[in-house]
Order: C-alpha cells, then sequence, then structure tokens
C-alpha cells in the first residue's frame, strides 16, 4: 500500500519538526500598548511629591528615612532625586540601555539550523529529508557580541549623562528660585524704606525746608521700585514654574514647599580647585568622553567582525532520502566561494567608521578641555566680583549703617539721613546678589564641565534605578 507507507514515512518526520519548532521556547505575542495624549497629560497633572515610592526611593538613596514625610524644607539633593523620579528623560534613556542590552542577546544569537522535507510528486515512492547546520568561523560570533557589549557600555554611560543633565537643570532651576525670591525680599525692604523717605522729604517740603524737586526725584525713586518689584514678582513665578519643569511635575505639586541651599553664599573658592585637577576630571570623568571611547570600542569590533568575513561560513548538511524502498543518507557540506569579492566593500566602509570614531573622540576631548579650562576661568572672574561685592557690602555695614543708627540714637542724626544710608545698603546688597548668582552660575557651568559636584559637602550618586513611566503607560 504505497499510500500507507507514504503517511508512515511522513508521520514521525512530521513530529520531530513540530517537537523541535515548539520545545524549548515560548512564542512571544504582540501586546498592543496604545497612548492617549487626554489620559497622560492627566497623569502627569496627578504628580505630586506625597507619592510613597518617590519616598522609598529618595530615602534609599539618602541611606536614611525622612520624616515627616514630604518633607517641608527641600534641598538640592532631594530635588535632584526627585527629579530622577519623575523625568521622562530617565525612562528615555534607561529604554535605550535596554534596546542596548537585547542588542547583546541578539548577537551572542546562534544562527537556527534548517530543515526541508520534499515528499514524492508525482510518485509516493520518493522522499527527501535535508537538514543543514550552519557554522560560522573566523570567530565572528565573538566579534559580534564585543561591539554589542561596547555599545551596551556606551548606553550606560548615556544613562549617567541624563542623570546629569536633569541634576544640572535642577540645579540652575533652583539657583534662578532661590536668587528671584531673595531679590524679591530685598525690593521689598527698599521699597519700604524708599516709602518712608518720600514721607519725611514730604514733611520737610511742608515746612519750606526743601525745595519740590527733591520730593519729586524721592518719588521717581520709589516708583522705579514699585515697577522693579513687580519685575521681580514675574521672575520668582517664572523660575517657580522653570524649577517645576526641571522635575517633570506641575507647579501645583510645588504649593506649600520651602526651598534651603547650604553653603550658597559661601561658594568654593578658587585655591581649592587648581586647573590641573579640573581638566583631569574633566578628561577622566566626562561621561559623553567614556560614551565616545566605548563607541570607538564598538566601531574596532565591528572592523574585526567585517574582516573575519572574508573567511566564509559553512553549512553541514546531513540528508535522508527514500527511493522504491531503499534508503539513502547523506553529508554534505557547503560554502560561499569568495571569487568575485572578499568582502573589501564592507571592511573599508568599517575601516572609515573607526577612524571617524576616533576623530570624535579626540575631538570631543579637545572640546572638553577647552570647556573646562573657559569654565575654570570663567568662575574665577566670577569669585573675584562676588569678593569686591563682599568687601563694599562689609565696608558699609561697618562705616555707615552702624555709625549712623548710632548717631540717630543719640540725636546727632535724623530718620532721612538713616534712610539714605539704608537705601545705599539696599542697591549694593543687590549688587551683591547679583554677583553671586554669576558666581554661582559660573561654578554649576564648570560643574558640567567635569560632571560632578565641586562643592565639598555635595554628592550626586544615584543608586536606584525608578520606572515611573513604566508605571504610567496604559496596559
Amino acid at each position: 500500500m504505497p499510500s500507507a507507507m507514504r503517511v508512515q514515512l511522513l508521520l514521525p518526520v512530521t513530529l520531530f519538526l513540530v517537537t523541535m519548532l515548539t520545545s524549548g521556547c515560548t512564542m512571544r505575542r504582540y501586546q498592543a500598548v496604545s497612548i492617549v495624549p487626554g489620559e497622560s497629560a492627566s497623569r502627569l497633572e496627578a504628580r505630586n511629591f506625597a507619592d510613597p515610592e518617590l519616598r522609598a526611593y529618595v530615602e534609599k538613596n539618602l541611606g536614611h528615612s525622612v520624616t515627616p514625610w514630604p518633607p517641608k524644607t527641600w534641598e538640592l539633593r532631594t530635588l535632584s532625586l526627585a527629579a530622577l523620579y519623575f523625568h521622562p528623560a530617565m525612562e528615555a534613556a534607561r529604554a535605550r540601555l535596554a534596546e542596548a542590552e537585547a542588542a547583546t542577546i541578539t548577537a551572542g544569537a546562534r544562527p537556527n539550523p534548517t530543515v526541508s522535507i520534499a515528499p514524492g510528486v508525482p510518485s509516493p515512492w520518493l522522499m527527501n529529508l535535508d537538514f543543514s547546520l550552519p557554522i560560522e568561523t573566523a570567530g565572528k560570533r565573538g566579534h559580534r557580541i564585543q561591539a554589542a557589549r561596547s555599545l551596551d557600555q556606551a548606553a550606560q554611560f548615556d544613562v549617567a549623562d541624563a542623570a546629569w543633565k536633569v541634576r544640572s537643570g535642577v540645579r540652575l532651576a533652583l539657583l534662578n528660585f532661590v536668587l528671584a525670591s531673595r531679590n524679591l525680599d530685598a525690593l521689598r525692604v527698599e521699597e519700604e524704606v524708599r516709602g518712608e523717605q518720600v514721607k519725611l522729604l514730604e514733611q520737610r517740603l511742608a515746612v519750606g525746608e526743601i525745595a519740590r524737586p527733591e520730593v519729586d526725584t524721592a518719588r521717581i525713586e520709589l516708583a522705579k521700585t514699585h515697577l522693579a518689584m513687580s519685575a521681580a514678582e514675574g521672575s520668582a513665578n517664572e523660575s517657580r514654574a522653570a524649577l517645576a519643569a526641571s522635575m517633570a511635575v506641575p507647579v501645583a505639586a510645588l504649593q506649600g514647599m520651602d526651598f534651603a541651599w547650604d553653603g550658597l553664599d559661601a561658594p568654593p573658592a578658587a585655591e581649592s580647585l587648581s586647573a590641573a585637577t579640573i581638566q583631569r576630571d574633566a578628561v577622566l570623568n566626562r561621561l559623553d568622553v567614556r560614551r565616545a571611547l566605548a563607541q570607538y570600542a564598538a566601531a574596532e569590533a565591528d572592523l574585526q567582525l567585517e574582516i573575519a568575513k572574508q573567511y566564509p561560513d559553512i553549512q553541514i548538511g546531513p540528508g535522508y532520502a527514500y527511493e522504491e524502498g531503499h534508503n539513502y543518507f547523506t553529508l554534505g557540506l557547503s560554502a560561499t566561494l569568495p571569487v568575485f569579492n572578499r568582502n573589501e566593500g564592507p571592511i573599508a566602509e568599517a575601516e572609515a567608521r573607526r577612524r571617524e570614531a576616533a576623530a570624535a573622540f579626540v575631538a570631543r576631548q579637545t572640546q572638553v578641555i577647552g570647556e573646562s579650562e573657559t569654565s575654570l576661568a570663567r568662575y574665577v572672574a566670577a569669585l573675584k566680583e562676588l569678593a569686591e561685592a563682599d568687601q563694599s557690602l562689609r565696608t558699609l555695614e561697618d562705616a555707615q549703617v552702624q555709625r549712623m543708627q548710632r548717631a540717630v540714637q543719640l540725636g546727632e542724626e535724623d530718620r532721612l539721613a538713616l534712610s539714605g544710608v539704608q537705601i545705599e545698603h539696599a542697591v549694593v546688597a543687590r549688587s551683591r546678589l547679583d554677583a553671586l548668582g554669576r558666581a554661582q552660575r559660573a561654578l554649576g557651568e564648570l560643574e558640567d564641565a567635569v560632571q560632578r559636584p565641586l562643592d565639598p559637602g555635595d554628592v550626586f550618586a544615584p543608586e536606584s534605578r525608578p520606572s515611573r513611566m513604566s508605571k504610567e503607560m496604559p496596559k
């Protein structure tokens, strides 16, 4: 019975194929994940600092519990940790890292064998079963894995670089907010003193002791202070919104929060930051430099892979044939003959990419060294300006304000003279605040140049990896 015999032959072969296809692996199925803009916006607006998972993340990185939660006062380190928890840039960087890790798995995968069956057509007495096992030569798989691992390392540096940029953005936003708040407070004090000065001058005008232009001048200065206060209030509100944006939370989430910055008025001295140390840190610690080096290593491995492809892979193909009651077993060996090309084009492309990666690394190093030197020079100049402003303010306080206050108490001077000195003190204090802002911004740029905190009391080394975005994605 030819048909029955063919069925008997095909049945074990079919079972063998099904077993190989289904054993040892689980088939993945596609799952749709949709993004609804309205729902995503609602989740963003609902973010707040009472989140218990945020508390766990902050406490884990601080190494101690935080009670009460959320704390009333927030400083740079806790704000930076909260920003790392909420900011979508971190989730995007981690997604790129996950992609690089998956690429490493792909690079290490061995090529699957193939099997083919040809049943007897038109004769039932013919059947061929061929099995092909590919074998990679010249260490191609190892080169692929090395390239993927180098890119995985580059992706890890990318995550760390994203974390630093988030922290840097929070630092600048917090600095601007604190300075804007201080400036507003100083203007309020100045407005109060100028208002008192106008009243005293109006009283003297009423009794004929002074001329009207002197009163008009004081009123004009008071009006200017009013305008400056309005601008300062707008700047404070804008800087608060910028601080919330740097942390990827709504402005309402900052309601009722106080902010502190220990050491804001005393930035590190220039003597503690040598040019050699700054340059060394910039070259060795900058994450983009280390990432460029990892990308060069990947280009090197890619070139090795393309060179290895000059040697053809081998296909071992054992086979079975049934023909008119006879069984035939065969063993075949096949390979691509490198006759028309020896992979010269891809090798040349890989060499060019390696040269490009090397040039990019050198260019990045050169740029980083230049940025560090420029930032250090700018910071030293800003510190000198701040020192001069401090000296002017101390001189004014010691020599004029205190002397005038004693003179008023002894009746030697009136309050109009005291108000004039107080106004001068307020103006110098605001100039000193501007100098402090320039110094702290220059320090921030210098920290960005070396990508590490330069204040001895500041630490930035987040250990855990929160995944806020994955929790908020629709299922």
